[in-house]
Order: structure tokens, then sequence, then C-alpha cells
């Protein structure tokens, strides 16, 4: 079995944090569609829950999406069976095209794998010269965990929990962190955004049975306070060479 495939589980749902992923996943394929109206083609690094793929897959008249794991592009065609993205399985190290994309994204990918600035490398080889690579990594510092720190309930706001290990996560991002690592890639930070202010836990969420306006207002205020939110999203692109 692919080592991968075990962490299919985590995305099946039946889980508490359905209602986070179900903000998050939701939330950024729709901003940074809002962000590069009028591109034609876009490359996806990794399926996870399959919601961001059937997102985009509205929007992009070529979508392209590497995935690793059989067990995940299975679950992703149970779930969405209408979506006609093209699902490439092999690793991103293994991935071969001489195929140039408008965009390329690698949506809460970088916590997942051993070399982030590795995987950011690659995937500037399918970037047209004018396009842009959208990154989303998680928050170590997010509102509801700098207050879970304060409260002493956490004692370190970069430990990963029981969830985390279970999706393969590695890593926790800082604002720092994550600019730093984009630098480190060759690539130029154009804008940073927040993903989902989330101030409270998410068992306090749910008990609050917020509409979906309220929702949707915590998002739009949460893309000026990266440093706050659950995700941050980088706009970035290929550093040009000073002659």
């Amino acid at each position: 079995m692919n080592i991968l495939d075990k962490h299919v589980r985590a995305y099946k749902g039946g889980i508490i944090y359905d209602f986070d992923n179900n903000i998050q996943l939701n939330w950024y394929p729709n901003r940074i569609v809002e962000l590069m109206q009028g591109n034609e083609s876009i490359l996806e690094f990794g399926l996870g829950h399959g919601i961001t793929t059937s997102i985009f897959n509205e929007y992009f008249n070529r979508h392209v999406v590497i995935e690793a794991s059989e067990a995940v592009i299975q679950n992703f065609k149970y779930r969405y069976p209408n979506c006609n993205a093209e699902i490439v399985n092999t690793f991103f190290e293994q991935f071969d095209s001489n195929e140039k994309f408008d965009i390329v994204v690698l949506g809460f990918v970088l916590e997942h794998v051993d070399d982030p600035v590795l995987v950011m490398g690659i995937a500037q080889k399918f970037l047209k010269s004018e396009g842009k690579i959208f990154l989303a990594v998680p928050n170590a510092e997010v509102l509801n965990r700098r207050i879970g720190y304060e409260a002493g309930l956490l004692e370190n706001m970069e430990i990963l929990s029981e969830h985390d290990l279970l999706c393969g996560h590695k890593r926790y991002y800082t604002k720092e962190t994550f600019t730093k690592d984009i630098d480190k890639a060759g690539l130029e930070l154009e804008k940073m955004e927040g993903i989902y202010l989330k101030p409270l836990t998410t068992n306090q969420m749910l008990s609050l049975n917020l509409d979906k306006v309220v929702i949707e207002a915590i998002c739009r205020v949460g893309i000026n306070y990266p440093e706050l939110c659950c995700g941050m999203l980088a706009q970035t692109k290929i550093k040009t060479m000073i002659k």
C-alpha cells in the first residue's frame, strides 16, 4: 500500500474538523478565482478533500491535478463523479510535463512534505512566465491557538494534534517562517492574506450556530490579518533575475 493511502481517512468526512475544513477549502479557491479572473489553465498539487478541485473545475478550461495516493483519488471520484479535471497519479517529484500553466496552486500541501522549498521549486517548472503560484498553509499562531496558549491550554502553539498526524502534517507555519520558505524557493511574495479568522475552538464555534453571512464576514475581515487566521494564502511569482 502507498504510505499516503493511510491518510485517506481524514478526507472522508464525519469528523468535527469538517466544519473548519469546509470554511477554508471553500473560501480560498473562490478567493483565487476572484483575484485571477480570465485565466485559462490551472495545475493543482494534491487532491485532499477534493473541495478545491471541484470548485476550480468550474472556472478553468484546462485543469490538471497531481495526486500520489490512489485511495485519495478513488475517494474523490466517488464524491465528485462529474468533475472532469485530469488527475495524474504520481508524486510531485516525479511529475513530468512540457505544459505550462497560468496558475499553480499548492493548497495546504507544504505542511505535508519533507522539503517544502524543493516542492515550491518543482512547481515553478510548470508555470508560465507571467503566471502566479498560490500557496496556502496552516497558521500556528491563529487567534484561537494564541488564546489557548495564553490560557495555559496549549504548551506550544506549533504542537501537532492527533488530527494533524492523521492528515500527515509535519509542521505548522508562522507568517515569518512561511515568508522565509517562499524566499528560499526563489519566489517573490506579492501579497499574503488570511483564510478564516477563527477566534474560538471548533466546539465553541459550532455551539454558536453562526449564520452563513457571519462566516462570510469572518473570512472577509480575515483577509487583512493573515497572522491571526487559521490559514495563510500567499500570491507569488518567480523572482526576476537582475541583469
